[in-house]
Order: structure tokens, then C-alpha cells, then sequence
């Protein structure tokens, strides 16, 4: 019997975020192919001795699919190693449907998405009471474009936090977009490349009007998310509205409600 093929989110960068059912993958794998261009070598520091282990970084999908089915058919436990999350630009479908063809069991083990890990290096919540509590996931058009009604204009329209992979290079496109949607220019926005990675991380600060600036003299042209959110720098407004979930007046099935809210007139 064929093995199974995993694909495995590796987090965004620091192997120390890779899940523990991914490590112990890993750590059984026959063979794992890597993402090279964007997962850092050291997520294969945990294969055994003997592994077979390919960079796919110079092969196109065919050839991947090639190299997946191959091993699945000698070892039976096959990594596929991704960045972040194998389910956000991952060609995951891409991936698997041939696998499905061939008859061959796979599986996900998602990953700590580089979106989630820029906005603990620079210390942001991508939600806030009041503020907002949507999070869109999405990218610039390029060369791959984006479906109708999914432009960054139509989506910032919401002025909601937005997480914006893959555009560092469209940078200009994406403060166009902003603008086109109303948003100020000194509305924050944050830029993280590498965000985790040992030693390599970069955390820009900025506003619209001179983010681009700013990333150019970093000199980060690549690997870099984008965030930009009306909650950004939230820690340090004179008030906040508080979390209902936290506050004494608001009660739910593990605490009842034991006094008013601080900062209620009636408290008084």
C-alpha cells in the first residue's frame, strides 16, 4: 500500500513554531519536500537520519506532484513542507488532486500563519472593541488576478484590518487602493518581513502617506506582510472601550456579573 502524504504548515519562519504533531511528522518522515524559497532549512533539522529530502523551490508543480507520488509509493509517511498554513496560497488543491487520482491518503497539519506572527512581533491585536473585529486575508493582483468584487479597493472599502501577502513589491498599488477607499493618510500601517525568522526579522512602522518610503529604506523587497488596521498602536491611546468578555458587569456561564463596568456613570 502507497503511504500517506502530509502537508505541513512550518509556521512563518522560526522552527520553533512549527506544531508539535508537525515536528513529529518530521521527525518519522521517510522523505519531505521543502519549500526552500520560503522555509527556512532549519524546519528540516528535525528529519531522521536517511530522509529523503528535496527543495522544491526550482521545480514547477508538475514535477512536484511527480516527486510526491514517487515517494509515496517507497516510504510511508511523506511530508510536503510549507510556509505558514498549507490552506493560504499554498496551491493545496493543486497539490492533492492528483493525489486523489492516484488513490494516495493525504492529510493538513495547519501552521501559524505569517499574517498572525507579524502581529505578535510587533505587538497588535488585528481585533479591538469598537474598533473592528474583521480580519481579511487577501493579496494585490498580479500576475495572478484577483476574481471580480475582490479588488483591495472594494475590500479596504470596509476599513477593516487587512493582512496583505505577497504585495511588498505593489506597495504603491496597495496605498493607491487605501486612498481610493477613503482612508486617511496618516491611517497606520504596519510592514513585518521575515516575521519570526532568528536574526532576520524586520518590523516597520509607518502611516500610509510614507510606508513605501520607509520600506524602501529598510530595503524590503520581499517576504514582507502588510498589515494595515484602525487598530494598530492601540496600546498606546489614553482609553480603550473595554472587552465584554473581561469586564465585572458582564456575565456568562463561568462568571456571573459582580459589579458595574469602571468608568460607568451610574458607578457613581
Amino acid at each position: 500500500m502507497p503511504g500517506k502524504v502530509w502537508f505541513v504548515g512550518a509556521g512563518p519562519g522560526d522552527p520553533d513554531l512549527i506544531t508539535v504533531k508537525g515536528r513529529a511528522l518530521l521527525e518519522r518522515a521517510g522523505a519531505i519536500l521543502f519549500a526552500g524559497s520560503l522555509v527556512d532549512v532549519a524546519a528540516t533539522l528535525y528529519a531522521p537520519n536517511g530522509c529523503e529530502i528535496r527543495d522544491s523551490k526550482d521545480m514547477t508543480l508538475e514535477e512536484m506532484t511527480v516527486w510526491l507520488l514517487a515517494a509515496a509509493d517507497r516510504h510511508d509517511t511523506v511530508v510536503r513542507l510549507q510556509t505558514g498554513d498549507p490552506s493560504l496560497y499554498g496551491a493545496l488543491v493543486e497539490m492533492t488532486r492528483p493525489l486523489d487520482t492516484a488513490g494516495i491518503a493525504w492529510a493538513v497539519v495547519p501552521g501559524v500563519s505569517s499574517a498572525l506572527a507579524s502581529a505578535a512581533a510587533a505587538g497588535e491585536t488585528l481585533t479591538l472593541p469598537e474598533v473592528t473585529q474583521t480580519v481579511i486575508l487577501t493579496r494585490v493582483a498580479g500576475r495572478t488576478p484577483m476574481p471580480a468584487g475582490e479588488e483591495l479597493e472594494a475590500l479596504a472599502a470596509h476599513h477593516s484590518t487587512l493582512c496583505i501577502f505577497l504585495s511588498i513589491t505593489l506597495l504603491h498599488d496597495v496605498q493607491r487602493a487605501l486612498r481610493a477607499a477613503g482612508w486617511a493618510e496618516d491611517a497606520p500601517m504596519l510592514v513585518v518581513q521575515k516575521a519570526s525568522w532568528p536574526g532576520a526579522e524586520k518590523i516597520v512602522r509607518g502611516t500610509l502617506a510614507d510606508i513605501k518610503r520607509k520600506c524602501q529604506a529598510e530595503k524590503i523587497g520581499a517576504q514582507a506582510m502588510i498589515i494595515a488596521s484602525p487598530a494598530l498602536g492601540a496600546r498606546d491611546w489614553p482609553s480603550l472601550v473595554r472587552s465584554k468578555l473581561y469586564d465585572p458587569s458582564f456575565s456568562h456561564r463561568f462568571r456571573p456579573a459582580t459589579a458595574r463596568s469602571p468608568g460607568d456613570p451610574s458607578h457613581e
